[in-house]
């Protein structure tokens, strides 16, 4: 753990990991504010609530789908210091229209701003990784991966809790400032020149696609890493979405516990993340992978039944965040989301570490590109499948036992792929 954490103190570390950390935080910040503005004020049916939500969630996704194979040929193809610098400088002018749709309380410009998020989270994405291999020494990959994991989701616990006790215009303000701090940190990312000879980029959304995943998936290790890691950001949509209208609608709480939810969340899966560090050591492995994720959906089961015996407020009425936290089945809620969440982390960051140490230097970024393009088609069908459960009258509640039968699959993908590496 402080071997990890000593990788902080380097300049080939820090200032990518604050640049991802300021990033995920303004995202978190932006995306939460606007959900749980239309959560909360705005729609009054659960349904109509969880279908926004899938929509909101498909529209970051999609340009994961249709621009990774861009994207991971440029970051492959030139320097991706220089890349990362024109992208936090595009995040600016996002978030000036982002903050906008705030201020004056626009779906649709908030929505704008939030595809065109996604566009720059695709171009980011590949490279967060990707440049791992390049400038840190092979033992240390683990440990950055860890820590970029961890701080990750310790980003978006602090922008979804702030999302939740700040006013629009107080986020809108806050966007544009962190944005401007990413740009500063983006600037002393030390440069990271291509690997390989610079080649044409192909644009050819479709064909390049096509040509980037039949080049990885080729090869069986890397399909089923791709395969399991896809399988659990799908398992994450279904959650994601489901979050808001669940605490308001199963847990009968105001927007500052559905923060809260998110937080713990996010704790979780840093805590886990960390935690798969230090039971690996600097050993790239799927070993604990398969228990983990099994372990993820006994505590989505028991989150569906404490839900169960939830006692709502009469009246109507919503929990405020201290009338639940002292609430006595609270503490059950609390375990059960910070299990989920840690058991998660768990799984997914080897498997990404795996993904950048099985292939050459050259092809890095556009491994994960390749990755991020089928994590993103599997993100967009869970999307799809809330959709349509809940067009069949599935309830909030009863989604989560999709999620743990969803679990099971990622287990048996894990084993494969474990058993494939030894």
């Amino acid at each position: 753990m402080i071997s990890s954490l000593r990788l902080l103190a380097k300049r080939r570390f820090l200032p990518l990991f604050a640049t991802q950390f300021l990033g995920a935080f303004n995202d978190n910040l932006f995306k939460t504010a606007m959900v749980l503005f239309v959560t909360f004020e705005v729609y009054s049916d659960p349904g109509v609530e969880s279908r926004f939500n899938a929509v909101a969630t498909g529209l970051v996704i999609l340009p994961f789908f249709l621009l990774s194979a861009v994207s991971g040929q440029l970051a492959d193809t030139r320097d991706k210091a220089r890349i990362i610098r024109l992208v936090k400088t595009a995040e600016i002018f996002i978030m000036l229209v982002g903050a906008t749709g705030l201020v004056i309380s626009s779906i649709p410009v908030m929505l704008a701003a939030l595809f065109a998020m996604g566009i720059h989270s695709t171009f980011f994405g590949p490279i967060k990784y990707a440049i791992l291999p390049q400038h840190l020494r092979e033992e240390e990959v683990l440990s950055g991966t860890g820590l970029i994991e961890a701080g990750t989701y310790l980003a978006i616990l602090m922008g979804t809790i702030l999302a939740g006790f700040i006013s629009g215009k107080t986020a809108a303000g806050m966007v544009l400032l962190v944005a401007a701090l990413g740009w500063l940190t983006a600037r002393q990312v030390p440069p990271a020149p291509a690997m390989g000879e610079p080649t044409r980029l192909d644009f050819h959304v479709v064909r390049s696609s096509i040509k980037l995943v039949s080049a990885t998936m080729h090869v069986p290790r890397l399909f089923l890493a791709i395969c399991a890691i896809s399988f659990f950001w799908t398992i994450g949509a279904v959650l994601i979405i489901e979050f808001p209208p669940l605490v308001k609608n199963v847990f009968t709480a105001d927007k500052e516990v559905a923060s809260l939810f998110l937080g713990i969340f996010s704790v979780g899966v840093a805590v886990g993340s960390v935690l798969i560090n230090r039971l690996l050591g600097a050993c790239v492995s799927a070993r604990h992978a398969p228990a983990s994720v099994i372990a993820m959906g006994g505590f989505v089961i028991m989150l569906y039944f404490v839900a169960g015996h939830w006692p709502a407020l009469p009246g109507g009425q919503l929990y405020d965040i201290w009338e639940f936290v002292v609430e006595p089945h609270a503490m059950l809620v609390f375990i059960a989301l910070f299990g989920v969440a840690a058991t998660g982390g768990m799984f997914v960051v080897p498997l990404y570490a795996f993904l950048t140490t099985t292939v050459a230097k050259d092809q890095t970024a556009r491994t994960v590109a390749a990755n991020n393009i089928i994590n993103s088609g599997a993100m967009v069908a869970g999307s799809i499948l809330v959709l349509g459960l809940t067009w069949m009258g599935m309830t909030v509640r009863e989604g989560l036992l999709v999620v743990a039968a969803m679990c099971l699959v990622a287990a048996w993908l894990a084993w494969k792929l474990h058993l494939a590496c030894e």
